[in-house]
């Protein structure tokens, strides 16, 4: 019902997936409705909000940048953990351009939030409700948003490999749902691609400790998956981390087909530019009865009289 950032600080150090470079970052609580705050400290505090409009590149990762070309790159994994865990404000303190990678999932920064502790605070939250299909696509290659009650995602993937023929995952997004079947979803790349990459500046931090390495005809790492379609999953938890760059949770089910980063981008800004596609709602506590007795939820939505100003860029 209500907003929700971090009780305490607290502090990590990792590489950059795609620099190689090792990189401190801290997280601290925010005040209400500051949304998520990127801020380079090596470029004296540089603030970023972590916003649809600030995103400047969607190749392999998403990157945000300020009005003065600051960035922070890959920051779809931390995010992801903030929408799954309900945090609404937090500031992201960096000393390097790249959000460390980790694991490759958003399982460590799930622990890093919840060492931290979450408390509420007093602003309601608001949600963005889809009120109409909207969709964007190229070839084969789709991504859709449809109204839903709550917060629902599909993908399907299909690519030229065994390992990834025809996968598909569609999962109802709760807290629950989030920490144990999308979090410890870890990104992945073709081992026969890595050289080419590297040369085109990116993966320069990858190993078998933050991505799944997938051969010819199997997968390198010790002890294989995490989950038997761990590349669906992901896909979806890159997604969820794409779209808390509305600044706000979502009412709507999104369905992904072959998409990534792009063409999450391509479909918020979509979105954000009809009117009618879309509304803002908050939640009030109600009581509501069930056989162990009253119990309060957060059941009954109301809509909101006013729109968020990240839709006036549109």
């Amino acid at each position: 019902m209500f907003q929700k950032t971090l009780k305490n600080t607290v502090r990590c150090t990792g590489i950059g997936l795609h620099s190689g470079e090792k990189c401190y970052l801290s997280l601290r609580p925010a005040p209400e409705n500051s949304g998520i705050v990127f801020r380079r400290m090596d470029c004296g505090g540089a603030v970023i909000p972590a916003r649809v409009e600030q995103v400047v590149d969607t190749r392999l990762c998403t990157t945000l940048a300020n009005a003065d070309g600051v960035t922070v790159s890959t920051v779809e994994h931390l995010l992801a953990a903030f929408a799954g865990l309900g945090v609404d404000n937090a500031y992201v303190d960096l000393d390097h351009a790249e959000v460390p990678i980790m694991d490759g999932s958003a399982a460590p920064f799930v622990f890093l939030i919840q060492c931290a502790g979450v408390v509420e605070q007093r602003a309601v939250r608001r949600y963005l409700r889809i009120r109409r299909p909207v969709s964007v696509g190229h070839g084969e290659k789709k991504a859709s948003f449809y109204p839903s009650d709550g917060f629902k995602v599909s993908f399907f993937l299909d690519f030229d490999h065994p390992l990834l023929a025809r996968q598909g995952v569609t999962l109802d997004i709760n807290e629950t749902t989030f920490i144990k079947e999308i979090s410890r979803a870890r990104t992945f790349g073709f081992l026969n691609e890595v050289e080419t990459l590297q040369s085109h500046g990116f993966a320069k931090g990858a190993s078998l400790n933050n991505a799944i390495a997938i051969g010819d005809f199997r997968v390198l790492n010790d002890g294989g998956l995490r989950y038997d379609n761990e590349f669906a999953r992901h896909k979806i938890m890159d997604s969820i981390g794409d779209f808390y760059l509305l600044g706000h949770p979502i009412l709507g089910h999104f369905q992904g087909v072959r998409s990534g980063h792009e063409l999450n981008n391509q479909l918020l800004r979509q979105l954000l530019q009809h009117a009618d596609a879309w509304d803002m709602v908050e939640s009030s506590p109600v009581q509501q009865s069930s056989q162990t007795g009253v119990r309060s939820a957060a059941a009954r939505l109301v809509a909101a009289p006013v729109r968020p100003a990240m839709a006036m860029a549109y």
